[in-house]
């Protein structure tokens, strides 16, 4: 496994890849990632890493302070993956242009977590502009636990810059949390109460019939906020080629966001 520390190494290492997968990261990997990855060494002729904990899409310093990172653990888990490269790009190497990116996410794109976390999302499209322009990659692999993530990524990343995206299902736990590398910050009692989220949403989905369901997600919604004493940004019924609020459950997830001990969880079912 060759370690990239600069775009010039990256330059070299990767010119004549003909099959190239990429997975972006932001470290402190987990069987998500791993699964991502096991999918790229399956389908390319060489597979490449990055961990770059990307600043412009936190809306909160104290987050991106926080983020759990772990670099040795994780070089360690991709060596015995077999990972052909991975990239670890200090800011510079990614922001080294003065021009600032212009990302405008349209309005009616503004839902959900483009909704509560300001400038979030316009940080995420960039990053991963620059991100493809320098690797040039044939296919990323994604995960559907950021869905809405997937989603804009597809919508609004340069459509110039020649990819596919491959998007996998969520890994989650025996308990059925959605894995996450923030799931590190979470002490085992509210891991606990994070499965028992999960395993209630997943009961309920299958339960749902298209009929009051504005009625039952608002009774829902503050059912698991009283009975498991957690704020709740948003639960909601989405469909999910468009990411419109719905009354019918074809082709359709439920979206939460929701904070345990100041920790921000997503999940969709």
């Amino acid at each position: 496994m060759k370690t990239l520390l600069n775009n010039n190494d990256l330059n070299e290492a990767l010119n004549d890849i003909s099959n190239l997968g990429f997975i972006p990261t932001m470290g402190s990997l987990h069987r998500g990632h791993i699964s991502l990855i096991k999918k790229s060494l399956k389908e390319c002729e060489k597979t490449i890493v990055s961990i770059f904990i990307n600043p412009t899409q936190f809306n909160n310093k104290k987050d991106y302070k926080n983020y759990p990172k772990n670099n040795k653990k994780d070089l360690l888990i991709l060596r015995r993956l077999g990972v052909d490269f991975v990239y670890l790009p200090n800011k510079r190497q990614i922001y080294n242009s003065k021009k600032k990116s212009k990302i405008n996410i349209n309005k009616k794109d503004k839902v959900l977590c483009a909704k509560y976390r300001m400038g979030h999302f316009e940080g995420v499209i960039d990053v991963m502009n620059r991100l493809i322009r320098l690797i040039k990659p044939n296919k990323i692999f994604m995960g559907e636990k950021d869905f809405q993530q997937l989603y804009l990524i597809r919508k609004y990343v340069n459509q110039k810059l020649k990819f596919r995206i491959i998007s996998c299902k969520t890994i989650r736990d025996k308990n059925k949390v959605a894995l996450s590398s923030r799931n590190l910050l979470l002490k085992k009692k509210e891991l606990i109460k994070a499965g028992k989220i999960a395993n209630s949403l997943i009961s309920f989905k299958k339960k749902l019939k298209n009929k009051n369901l504005k009625y039952l997600l608002n009774k829902k919604k503050d059912k698991l906020a009283n009975i498991y004493n957690i704020d709740i940004e948003y639960l909601e019924l989405r469909n999910i080629t468009n990411l419109k609020k719905t009354n019918n459950i074809k082709n359709s997830k439920i979206f939460i966001a929701y904070y345990l001990n100041n920790v921000r969880l997503i999940d969709n079912f």
